[in-house]
């Protein structure tokens, strides 16, 4: 049994915070958008295994994309390969020791934000077909 209601709520977060995500960019807060971009493409998948009924608990993009194809949903190469992208920003981006020296705000590039938005954009836009699918069964 679907859930509309949850699966609206959650993808509704992930666009806010995908959108915010566009704005640290443009403000060259780029380990913020990294993380952001992170945490839009986290909240998509949760949108998506809630929505069809599923628990959705944990903060690795991976993991919650395996557990989508364990619902017999074919997840591209594209998609498991953004997953990745975005699980690398996901303690990097916020805390100082995740580096030898310095703070994460002098590792991060626009170049980085950019890949993270691509990415988390495109497990949105992954999410929401495989919503429309689900609906039209």
């Amino acid at each position: 049994m679907l859930d509309k209601k949850e699966f609206e709520r959650w993808l509704k977060q992930a666009t806010y915070t995908l959108e915010s995500a566009k704005r640290d960019r443009e403000a060259r807060d780029y380990a913020w958008a990294c993380f952001k971009a992170e945490q839009a493409g986290q909240f998509a998948l949760k949108a998506l295994l809630r929505g069809l009924g599923r628990p959705a608990f944990g903060h690795s993009t991976s993991t919650l994309l395996e557990k989508v194809r364990e619902l017999g949903i074919s997840v591209p190469q594209e998609i498991m390969d953004s997953a990745r992208e975005l699980e690398r920003h996901y303690i990097p981006s916020r805390y100082p020791d995740s580096y030898p020296a310095g703070i994460p705000l002098e590792y991060y590039r626009d170049k980085d934000a950019e890949e993270s938005i691509s990415s988390a954009e495109k497990i949105v836009e992954f999410v929401k077909k495989v919503w429309e699918d689900a609906q039209s069964l």
